[in-house]
């Protein structure tokens, strides 16, 4: 999760099982978005950001054809704390991080 994110999504997220590291809990809050989505790329998970130039990076990263472990984007105000904990508990549940490499994906789903 990156540091933008509510924390009412990662309770929710963590009570149903879901495998969830904060940027702050990793102690990556401070970096800047080039290095969180590195660290997220070694550490091999994928990250969740609310932020849109967040999203603008993945998206350039993806054209460069340079790695990442991929990114889900969910914009503040298009989707509700419960849509964005269900994408995201049925992308935790039905798919591995691996298949998410290079891809940025909007949530929620429609």
């Amino acid at each position: 999760m990156d540091v933008h994110v509510p924390q009412a999504i990662t309770s929710q997220l963590r009570r149903r099982g879901v495998d969830v590291l904060t940027a702050i809990e990793d102690d990556a809050a401070t970096l800047k978005d080039e290095e969180l989505l590195e660290r997220v790329r070694i550490l091999g998970r994928v990250l969740f950001t609310q932020d849109i130039r967040f999203k603008a990076l993945a998206e350039d990263w993806q054209r460069q054809g340079k790695p990442f472990a991929g990114l889900l984007f969910g914009h503040q105000l298009r989707g509700t704390i419960g849509q964005f904990v269900r994408d995201l508990e049925v992308i935790a549940m039905a798919s591995s991080s691996e298949e998410w490499l290079d891809t940025v994906e909007h949530l929620p789903f429609r």
